[in-house]
């Protein structure tokens, strides 16, 4: 692997903007939320795609471990579980999990949890199996953007528009402490509301660190200029580490990040041109960007580390290869 020679290596066509995107388990199928109010899912080989009728946009998608069942969390407040291969596919249970918008979805490690978050300031737990609710977990003040299960499956962290991290007892349900990003949140007077939020979370491999990404150094709110932005946090402390960010000052929300299983942190943004942007752990500046064919609105990593999935707002989904271009074979 040579991130330095990251290139598109698949380009998956649609015809509506793009503004989720997971690799299934496998890494043979790309899934995408479009605008259209679906979900698809792209064989990579082949471009070929089936439509998922979510009947809402959908920002948050996820797995069961074994990659039988896909979730969908939808702006309409529903909750949905699909057979994942199937080639009309119907829902095998909805919810009415959420008050307004389903920001955030997750899957527990041992498969048996799916934690939501959304508007409605309530983090809930559900059994992946059934779909009955397993418990509710109040303290948020403002929208909750974010949730992802520590590594060992005994905690939960969830962020929101405030940058208000909380770090849950999945057990008991019990809040267990509250930091801030400070950075990655601020008050426009002139546009009279909070910009920022985190837009991406994810945990390191060894669930030593917490990274959340959004935007920083905001000058205009209403136009959303400012910079994309990686704050890493140490876990057993709650201390802020590093705040990664672009040194050749790009513009835009870093959407989508991922961890890589070496360490390196990489973000995809949008705004004003998408990049991917890659940096080493403790570094603020990235070592490597790869510019992007337009912005993207979110971000993946497969499970073989080498191949990265983005969802573009020009309705395209691009799978890119952090290597160098395989020759042709003869």
């Amino acid at each position: 692997m040579d991130v330095t020679k990251t290139h598109v290596a698949t380009d998956l066509k649609h015809d509506s903007p793009l503004i989720s995107c997971r690799f299934d388990p496998s890494g043979k199928f790309a899934f995408v939320g479009a605008q259209d109010y679906n979900v698809w899912r792209f064989e990579i080989a082949s471009g070929n795609k089936v439509a998922y009728p979510t009947d809402a946009w959908v920002r948050s998608l996820a797995f069961s471990t074994d990659g039988s069942k896909l979730f969908t969390g939808g702006y309409d407040g529903r909750l949905i579980a699909w057979d994942a291969h199937a080639e009309k596919p119907e829902p095998l249970y909805a919810i009415e999990a959420h008050k307004g918008w389903i920001r955030a979805i997750d899957v527990s490690p041992d498969g048996t949890l799916l934690a939501s978050v959304g508007n409605d300031l309530v983090v809930r737990l559900w059994s992946t199996s059934d779909g009955k609710l397993v418990r509710e977990m109040k303290g948020h003040e403002s929208h909750v953007y974010n949730v992802r299960f520590h590594p060992s499956g005994e905690h939960l962290a969830t962020g929101d528009l405030m940058c208000h991290l909380i770090h849950w007892d999945v057990a008991s349900g019990k809040k267990m402490r509250t930091w801030q990003a400070e950075s990655l949140q601020i008050y426009d007077k002139t546009f009279v509301a909070t910009i920022g939020g985190f837009r991406g979370m994810e945990f390191s491999a060894d669930g030593s660190e917490v990274l959340c990404s959004g935007i920083t150094n905001v000058t205009n709110a209403f136009a959303g200029i400012g910079n994309p932005s990686v704050v890493a946090f140490d876990w057993e402390s709650g201390k802020q580490t590093t705040e990664h960010l672009s040194k050749g000052k790009l513009q835009g929300v870093a959407w989508g990040l991922a961890v890589h299983p070496d360490g390196t942190r990489i973000a995809a943004t949008g705004g004003r041109g998408g990049y991917l942007l890659f940096w080493k752990p403790k570094e603020v500046n990235e070592f490597h960007n790869t510019k992007m064919p337009n912005d993207a609105m979110d971000l993946d990593i497969s499970s073989d580390g080498l191949h990265l999935l983005t969802a573009h707002y020009n309705s395209h989904a691009y799978v890119s290869l952090m290597d160098a271009k395989k020759k042709p074979a003869g």
